[in-house]
């Protein structure tokens, strides 16, 4: 299992799943232990493609942030009872996995084990980069959904930060930065083009 690669480690994950539904504790269990960003990677997978699942956003979003804190502060990974158990369709699931894993695949192709080492070590560059995934997780979250490349910005960033730090890849890594502020300067002209529309609007109604 260990010589295999991250995509192809979950595309066997993804032809295990029952026809049915699967719920988030499930998927944690079948990932095994060196499976928290293995399981990142795998919950990013779903926002590259452009298809809603009901309930996913804020189930696998909020899973990534514990995943992050549970890196950041080095314990065991805590899920609420009310996020483990929420079971998701994998009726739907199931095909929008297999979409997006050629996406996997082209990310994946661009890294290379042991690059910028300095950036992948113990100590405060691991630290930085579990509060980077948090951040992403958080932005991952943000209600911005139904708007174009809101949540494929964040997920492409968290998928980088999964691949890097599984791999020990410095580059893709600061990709993960790099995409974290992309998203943030995106979402900086979102709401503030936002508010510059309700400022005219409000302005046309009181003139």
């Amino acid at each position: 299992m260990h010589g295999e690669s991250i995509s192809q480690r979950i595309r066997t994950l993804v032809r295990s799943l029952p026809r049915t539904g699967i719920t988030l504790s499930e998927l944690v269990h079948r990932v095994g232990n060196d499976g928290l960003l293995l399981l990142t990677a795998l919950l990013t997978l779903v926002f590259l493609i452009p298809v809603s699942i009901p309930g996913v956003s804020t189930v696998f979003g909020g899973a990534i942030l514990l995943i992050g804190l549970s890196r950041l502060f080095g314990r065991d990974l805590w899920l609420p009872a009310r996020m483990k158990d929420k079971v998701i369709g994998t009726k739907k699931l199931r095909p929008v996995l297999r979409k997006a894993l050629p996406w996997l695949q082209k990310i994946e192709r661009v890294s290379r084990p042991n690059r910028i080492g300095w950036l992948v070590a113990e100590g405060t560059a691991d630290r930085m980069n579990n509060a980077s995934m948090i951040l992403g997780a958080v932005l991952l979250m943000m209600p911005f959904g139904m708007i174009p490349f809101s949540n494929t910005l964040p997920a492409v960033a968290l998928l980088f930060f999964a691949i890097g730090l599984l791999q020990r890849d410095g580059v893709c890594v600061l990709l993960g930065y790099l995409a974290n502020l992309a998203t943030i300067a995106y979402f900086g002209v979102l709401i503030t083009g936002g508010g510059l529309a309700a400022r005219e609007a409000f302005d046309r109604l009181s003139a």
